[in-house]
């Protein structure tokens, strides 16, 4: 079974830059979508970006502009690049990659913004 394994998470100031990595522990095939979410205590996790097989991306409004998405296939990892972060962006944040009809989730990271 492979696993996702995220990484780069921590503590940084407002308008600051942090990159997460999702590392796969092995090759998945067939990948139609990946992409990061976000969840705060409590709330329902978010979409923050998703990128699909034709590498057409999407975003979250609160973060277009600010993070980019994408993928290293022959490192089976994808990264989040998160710049100008703000308070707001403070949560906990999952890979999720969809392929043929196989759904993986990392574990989560934790990404502090302080003011």
């Amino acid at each position: 079974q492979v696993q996702l394994v995220e990484s780069g998470g921590g503590l940084v100031q407002a308008g600051g830059s942090l990159r997460l990595s999702c590392a796969a522990s092995g090759r998945i095939f067939r990948i139609n979508t990946m992409a990061w979410y976000r969840q705060l205590p409590g709330k329902q996790r978010e979409l923050v970006a998703r990128i699909t097989s034709d590498d057409s991306a999407n975003y979250a409004d609160s973060v277009k502009g600010r993070f980019t998405i994408s993928g290293d296939n022959a490192k089976n990892t994808m990264y989040l690049q998160m710049n100008s972060l703000k308070p707001e962006d403070t949560a906990v944040y999952y890979c999720r990659v969809l392929a043929s009809s196989r759904n993986y989730w990392g574990q989560g990271t934790q990404v502090t913004v302080s003011s």
